[in-house]
């Protein structure tokens, strides 16, 4: 269950930064959505550890989490200097 809201979380606040009427809280949302994504990542560990979740499964998914961000780091950064 928390790892459902986690990943929602990502993308929930991806899109709140969006519609907000400012860089700066758009930069501020990408930065919360990076730290959902590092929640989640946390979570698949321990997932893995308990046997909650293939290690098989666990090592793709933080992978693609890692990704995804670099992707919001850059895109932050990015938008701050445009």
């Amino acid at each position: 269950d928390q790892m459902c809201r986690a990943a929602v979380s990502v993308a929930s606040n991806i899109a709140e930064g969006a519609e907000r009427d400012s860089k700066k809280e758009f930069i501020r949302f990408l930065h919360i959505a990076k730290g959902s994504a590092a929640e989640l990542r946390t979570q698949l560990y321990i997932a893995a550890k308990v046997g909650a979740v293939k290690y098989e499964d666990q090592k793709l998914l933080v992978a693609e989490l890692i990704t995804l961000s670099k992707m919001l780091h850059n895109l932050a950064k990015s938008t701050r200097t445009d």
